[in-house]
């Protein structure tokens, strides 16, 4: 994401966050802070793109039809940065056509370029096609659960 597709960006991010049924299901423990929230993160990754950035999809028109936010950390498992994925979303029009697993899949490269040895991310149990989804990208279930606590 640049200053350029920052608007983009955020109106498919929005989307993802607002009517997301998996999403909201666990906003209010998320700590959910809406629009302003989401604005105010845009601009955390245009201004400190070292923990982490939006990538995005377009389509062959140019449009941009898919985002996903990658938020560096460290890995002491690992022993180096590793990615966690977050708000994997596109255009509704767009589903079903093989961006989502081109958007990752290109993401996948662009990370393993730079050293990124991992990648992780969360899917909520009850949503079966996004696990089917990343299943076929590689992606393996850990038997954990994912929990939070706002402080």
């Amino acid at each position: 994401m640049t200053a350029a597709t920052r608007g983009a960006a955020q109106r498919l991010l929005a989307t993802f966050l607002g009517e997301d049924a998996h999403y909201r299901a666990s906003a209010t423990n998320y700590g959910d802070g809406g629009l302003p929230a989401l604005e105010r993160a845009l601009d955390l990754f245009l201004a400190h793109p070292e923990i982490g950035f939006v990538w995005l999809a377009r389509s062959a028109g140019g449009d941009i039809v898919g985002a996903c936010v990658a938020c560096y950390a460290v890995s002491t498992s690992r022993g180096s940065l590793v990615v966690k994925l977050d708000d994997v979303t596109i255009d509704p029009r767009w589903q079903g056509q093989g961006v989502g697993s081109a958007m990752l899949g290109a993401l996948a490269g662009h990370l393993r370029a730079e050293g990124i040895s991992r990648i992780d991310t969360a899917c909520h149990r009850a949503n079966a096609g996004a696990w089917r989804f990343y299943e076929r990208l590689g992606f393996r279930p850990l038997d954990e659960e994912r929990i939070s606590m706002l402080v």
